[in-house]
């Protein structure tokens, strides 16, 4: 019993020694492996062009308007459009009370066969009296008498044919037609008003809605300074038509393109700023007139001054 007790604490002894070695072998080869190499991030500047830009508050407007007044007086029988609708140039609108027209059409009608008979007569005797000039069967005086009433006869003809002219054009306006093409207005009138020729108040407006017109300001202190950057040369412009973009209320950007159209020779003295005028398409009539918009303008392009950068991972064996 006492051998067993002396070989047990040996093989233990054994045992945690060979288990010792064998970590410092492990930890000696570990120690072998290199650490990998890490990866640093590289800038490259490079000089580009830069498109300068600024932001102007501006505001919608029709590209035409027209505002639709009658010609003739007369009593509204019937309004032919619907308020708010598109209409196509010379479409009808209203139609005036024709009956005064017409009958005034169809008595100038009338005079103007008269007058037609009339120089007819005349003429005929003028072609009879000719031939027996210096005859003893007509007098010179009579001649000229029958010449004077055909030349009489022909200028009532003329007489005639303008005043069928005009009945016809009045008789035309009872008809009230749209003047240009877009989008009709509220009427205001109604059926039974009776409208004059040059009354003050507008039967109704149509206004061209495509394309249509974006009136921004800009300080003339913004202005002088572009119009110095330009002459300096530090800013070149490609185009005298300066592309223009637009930003929505709700900063929606819009989807067409416009070009800048003019600007104002003049500076309001009440706010120091100049008035610029840009033309946007305007298919879908998104755009309507009086609505708040941005205005993005392109001043120019800076070709010189301008960094941009370009990012790429190079390994560093320094380490």
């Amino acid at each position: 019993m006492q051998k067993n007790r002396g070989v047990l604490p040996l093989v233990i002894l054994i045992l945690s020694s060979c288990s010792i070695l064998t970590a410092c072998g492990d930890n000696s080869q570990q120690g072998n492996i290199a650490p990998p190499t890490p990866e640093v991030g590289v800038v490259t500047l490079e000089v580009k062009p830069l498109t300068v830009t600024t932001e102007l508050p501006g505001r919608t407007n029709a590209f035409r308007i027209a505002e639709v007044r009658p010609q003739v007086e007369g009593i509204i029988l019937k309004r032919n459009y619907k308020e708010g609708s598109d209409v196509e140039v010379g479409a009808s609108l209203y139609q005036i009370d024709p009956a005064t027209y017409k009958a005034n059409y169809d008595s100038v009608k009338a005079n103007l066969a008269k007058a037609k008979a009339n120089a007819e007569i005349t003429r005929l005797t003028v072609s009879r009296y000719k031939p027996l000039l210096g005859t003893n069967y007509i007098s010179k005086q009579k001649y000229d008498t029958a010449n004077a009433n055909y030349a009489q006869a022909l200028a009532s003809l003329k007489a005639a044919e303008a005043a069928v002219e005009t009945a016809r054009i009045n008789l035309d306006y009872t008809k009230v037609a749209a003047p240009i093409s877009g989008r009709s207005g509220k009427s205001s009138v109604t059926e039974g008003a009776l409208v004059t020729t040059g009354q003050t108040t507008a039967l109704t407006t149509i206004q061209q809605l495509d394309p249509i017109y974006v009136d921004v300001t800009q300080s003339s202190d913004d202005y002088l300074r572009l119009k110095n950057e330009i002459a300096s040369g530090n800013l070149s412009k490609e185009s005298q038509q300066a592309p223009v973009s637009l930003k929505m209320n709700n900063d929606e950007v819009y989807s067409q393109k416009g070009v800048l159209q003019f600007s104002d020779v003049t500076v309001d003295e009440s706010t120091g700023s100049i008035t610029m005028r840009a033309i946007f398409p305007n298919p879908e009539k998104q755009l309507l007139p009086g609505m708040f918009v941005r205005a993005v303008l392109e001043e120019g392009v800076k070709k010189k001054c301008d960094l941009s950068a370009t990012t790429r991972c190079k390994s560093d064996t320094s380490w």
